[in-house]
């Protein structure tokens, strides 16, 4: 392709993905499917005039789908601060990620292994990346929410992506090693290696900090997410949960002067330290924002609308959204005491992540999936599906009394057991000082 033609192109495509996110926040429609399509569009343009030859794809997807998962992950953390009165909100994003990953890993196990017919590893192999949110999608989806809302969505994506990948890659060990998925010593050590990674994320978090502080170069933001980058390259060799890291180091650099011990803080010049992370967030969201629009743009490329000449992956596609959406129907509707829950029923967008594995999936070699009736047409399907429930349930503009978190917990009627926690109203003011 003439390299004129691509310097016309790659700006009109960045172009064209800041009209979609200005559009998306207007409207609440995900910036995502118009990328994806707009790739199809382009793909189907190419063809007509005898581009066929894309192979180089099948490398570079995967390439951008890891940075953009980095990126997102750190820019979810950058945003989010850590005080005593938000740890209930904290903890309710994690257990809603935790157990509704839990309940739909076995669910849809038991629809591929029951209804498709499929093997028990294939069948909970292909079932992790589905049940995954994608951050990449949900956290930029949420930005007309309310803010505790969009915190409890940041909160429950990041927490979806963190935990999904650490349960995918804990499965395909211990299926490689042909040893159970449940039982005390597999998951004895998974939890020393996770108490290890957060003892290993706090030493490296420490030190990218002073790196931070100290370099003088005009140019040290893009190195600091160059490490980020070759420690996650290291955690992925070693089979860790390198976006523990990446969560811990952005949480901190947030909240630098709220977790910071009060000896520490009378040796840094914390005024000079909060504007040089103001510019590093807004070199992480502008690349966030790059990398993303490729990927998806990526993505939608390399779909051939030819491939979709059976109902087969709709029918199979739409089978897994509804058994997606009755159990996080049901979850919502058990922990807020309501038969009608809120917007954030619909918030479960499968994306990046699901993608990623997915990919990862076809290198295994130990699993065979060339007749597996779960492949990247049912993926596309369930993507494009589960953010169209994400569209339809959040037209309706969201109102303080009906949709906060805060709210959803509270019983609507006087109950005997009360699991609510109460989270004080804050107000919104993004200036406000956390509490030491």
């Amino acid at each position: 392709m003439n390299s004129l033609i691509i310097l016309f192109v790659l700006p009109l495509l960045i172009i064209f993905s800041y009209l979609f996110d200005a559009f998306a926040r207007k409207t609440k429609f995900p910036s995502v499917i118009l990328l994806m399509f707009t790739g199809v569009i382009v793909r189907s343009i190419t063809a007509a005039y005898g581009f066929e030859d894309f192979g180089f794809l099948d490398d570079l997807i995967p390439v951008l789908g890891t940075i953009g998962l980095i990126l997102i992950v750190l820019e979810g953390a950058l945003e989010l601060e850590i005080r005593k009165e938000k740890l209930p909100l904290i903890l309710k994003g994690f257990l809603a990620a935790l157990v509704l990953l839990i309940l739909n890993i076995i669910a849809l196990h038991w629809v591929f292994v029951n209804l498709l017919k499929m093997t028990s590893q294939l069948a909970t192999l292909s079932a992790i990346p589905l049940a995954i949110i994608s951050s990449a999608v949900a956290i930029p989806s949420a930005a007309g929410f309310l803010k505790q809302d969009r915190e409890f969505i940041v909160y429950e994506s990041t927490f979806s992506d963190i935990l999904g990948i650490m349960i995918f890659n804990y499965a395909l060990r211990q299926f490689e090693v042909k040893e159970a998925l449940v039982g005390i010593t597999p998951l004895a050590s998974l939890f020393l290696q996770i108490l290890g990674v957060i003892v290993i994320s706090l030493a490296i978090t420490y030190v990218l900090f002073q790196l931070l502080r100290q370099i003088d170069h005009h140019v040290k933001f893009f190195l600091i997410l160059a490490l980020l980058i070759l420690v996650y390259a290291f955690g992925k060799l070693f089979h860790l949960p390198a976006l523990v890291t990446i969560f811990i180091f952005g949480i901190f650099l947030s909240n630098v002067k709220s977790l910071l011990p009060r000896f520490l803080k009378n040796y840094l010049d914390l005024d000079h330290t909060e504007k040089e992370l103001h510019e590093f967030h807004i070199l992480t969201a502008e690349s966030t924002f790059i990398v993303r629009t490729f990927f998806f743009l990526f993505f939608g490329f390399s779909i051939q609308l030819s491939d979709f000449n059976t109902s087969q992956p709709l029918f199979y596609g739409a089978l897994i959204v509804l058994v997606m959406l009755a159990l996080r129907y049901i979850y919502f509707s058990v922990t807020t005491f309501r038969l009608k829950p809120s917007s954030l029923t619909y918030m479960s967008p499968r994306g990046l992540i699901s993608i990623l594995l997915f990919v990862q999936l076809n290198e295994v070699s130990f699993i065979d999936l060339s007749n597996s009736p779960i492949d990247e047409r049912v993926l596309l399907v369930v993507i494009l599906s589960s953010m169209l429930v994400m569209l339809i349930g959040t037209l309706k503009k969201p109102s303080p009394k009906e949709e906060s978190i805060t709210s959803d917990f509270e019983p609507e009627t006087p109950v005997t057991l009360d699991l609510n926690i109460d989270i004080p109203e804050l107000p919104d003011n993004d200036s406000e000082e956390p509490l030491n």
